[in-house]
């Protein structure tokens, strides 16, 4: 009798369930369930009441995950035909840092009347970048008193992390913070709904809650330091500050869990992990020298490591944060579908739409047809992918897109193209912050909705890189590592697997098409990408983008 795994991927937009088979791997279904609320960056949204929020806000709403769990599983092996009984375990990853506050019951805080309207009980996504002056507060604190920890996270902390978003609500609203019993990611919620257990993963309390495999969290006094009401904030408000490796059980579907889900009770479940790094997994990423793109509305570099080296600007270095044995490095870019979108949603004229249609083409690949006419440097243009702010290696929400070179015989497929650019040259900066601390890098994977889409992207990747990327063929890379989590915390004698580098072997995702870089595109972009250094580095340590911000915050007030 087949057994199978089931892996959940929890995105920005939507929920992603994948059922594989946990011989070989095998996709049985795939079901994607739409986030009925969606991203909450305008107005929050009760239903009965929309309430203005302010710049640079994005909330969700819980209970849209809790539909992928009770509407998406039994879809799921309803379409492959799988009864419950063979699952034998279940995986999580979700986007991260989305911070939950509960009450507590280990509720949502905003499921109480009282907080209904109150956005601070809502979760903050991990493009929530309202908390920029709390990060950096916590930089400033860290620089002074623990500096080692500090250079872990690239010299800097981000806005979309744990502590500072729990800073700007002490701050905005303590009333909010001294009423919420748990701070919690989304990913370990989803597993507390499943199992009724708290657990705290490994990859996002080490990756975005500042939490370290031997020195745990920051300590009272540092915590004190950034901001007097988080002094107890560890045992208080993160359950003493336990943390459970990620490929570990979390523990398995209670009663509550079966009725809401359709599954087994007893069916165990794995630590969540984050989105990203479960899809290192599912792209049979194992050991050193290999680095995997996750594209999609943003995208997440991660490589893995024997030996712990600090690179400046890189979001985090994280002891068994992917892989046991291993150290785990993420870097990213905030803003890549996001930047297509607002092309195609803000600027794009209704004659093109109308065009694509004729065609039958979707707007996306009309403009990458387009684009992809133009030679290298032939639009003039070159841009800063800074959309949603810089990730790595810069480190900075604060600091916005810009295009160059504009003039009146600039077109729609101009600027797209100069798009893809600089999402390439972006990457590219951190290829070599990378490369600069001797660490190699030879060989490069991408995965995710973009990477099998857009094809000039990824061409122009292969080129400004001078590197082949492989594509691997899961169009659900992380779902599939989450599966395969499923697989290992159900065991050997379950039909699963006993370690991780097993499962891996049999069930990661094959290669779909391999990308290689054209020699003289990858000369003439050696030019260009000059130039986009000295943007980057021109832009990013002056103040001018962070003036028009602060005067946009002024008109507003």
């Amino acid at each position: 009798m087949k057994k199978y795994s089931i892996g959940i991927d929890f995105g920005t937009l939507s929920g992603r369930i994948l059922v594989v088979d946990a011989k070989d791997g095998t996709t049985a279904s795939t079901v994607v369930i739409d986030y009925l609320h969606g991203v909450m960056s305008e107005y929050l949204d009760t239903g009965e009441k929309r309430i203005k929020l302010p710049d640079q806000w994005a909330l969700q709403d819980p209970s849209d995950y809790l539909d992928v769990l009770r509407i998406g599983i039994p879809q799921a092996l309803k379409i492959a035909n799988v009864q419950a009984k063979d699952v034998i375990g279940i995986g999580i990853d979700f986007t991260a840092s989305t911070i939950m506050p509960l009450d507590h019951q280990m509720k949502p805080l905003c499921t109480q009347l009282k907080y209904k309207y109150n956005p601070h009980a809502y979760v903050k996504l991990w493009k929530h970048h309202a908390a920029q002056k709390q990060a950096d507060c916590v930089t400033k604190v860290l620089r002074l008193k623990q500096p080692d920890m500090l250079k872990r996270y690239g010299g800097g902390i981000s806005s979309e992390w744990l502590i500072p978003k729990v800073v700007q609500i002490i701050e905005d609203d303590p009333d909010v913070y001294r009423n919420t019993y748990r701070f919690i990611e989304a990913g370990d919620y989803v597993t507390y709904v499943l199992t009724g257990r708290e657990t705290r993963n490994s990859c996002a309390a080490g990756y975005k809650g500042l939490w370290h495999k031997k020195d745990g969290y920051p300590d009272q006094q540092i915590l004190k330091s950034i901001h007097p009401e988080l002094e107890n904030f560890v045992k208080d408000k993160l359950n003493r500050g336990i943390v459970n490796s990620v490929g570990t059980i979390a523990g398995k579907i209670s009663e509550s869990g079966s009725k809401l889900t359709g599954l087994v009770k007893g069916t165990p479940v794995a630590v969540a992990t984050i989105d990203a790094h479960a899809a290192v997994i599912g792209a049979s990423i194992a050991d050193e020298g290999k680095m995997l793109m996750i594209m999609g509305t943003s995208t997440c570099h991660l490589f893995l490591t024997k030996e712990e080296k600090l690179i400046e600007g890189i979001s985090g270095v994280v002891e068994d944060g992917i892989i046991s044995g291993f150290f785990g490095y993420e870097a990213g870019q905030a803003c890549v579908g996001d930047h297509f979108d607002w092309l195609v949603n803000h600027i794009v004229p209704d004659s093109y739409h109308k065009k694509a249609k004729q065609l039958k083409m979707d707007i996306y690949h009309y403009l990458g047809m387009l684009a992809a006419q133009k030679a290298v440097g032939e639009t003039g243009l070159i841009a800063l992918d800074w959309w949603n702010g810089v990730r790595s290696t810069l480190n900075d929400v604060n600091l916005t897109g810009m295009i160059l070179g504009m003039n009146l015989n600039t077109k729609v497929e101009d600027i797209y193209r100069a798009l893809v650019e600089a999402i390439a040259f972006g990457t590219k900066i951190i290829v070599n912050q990378i490369s600069e601390t001797g660490i190699v890098i030879d060989t490069y994977y991408a995965s995710g909705g973009i990477s099998q889409k857009n094809a000039l992207l990824m061409q122009t990747c292969s080129d400004v890189l001078n590197k082949e990327i492989h594509v691997i063929e899961s169009k659900q890379a992380g779902a599939l590592g989450s599966a395969i989590f499923g697989s290992v915390v159900a065991g050997e004698v379950h039909g699963g697997y006993d370690n991780i580098n097993d499962a891996v072997s049999h069930m990661s995702s094959d290669i779909l098409h391999t990308f290689h870089p054209h020699v003289e595109n990858a000369k003439k972009y050696e030019s260009i990408f000059k130039v986009y250094q000295q943007l980057y580095t021109y832009f990013g340590h002056e103040d001018i983008m962070k003036k028009m911000i602060n005067i946009k915050k002024t008109s507003l007030l």
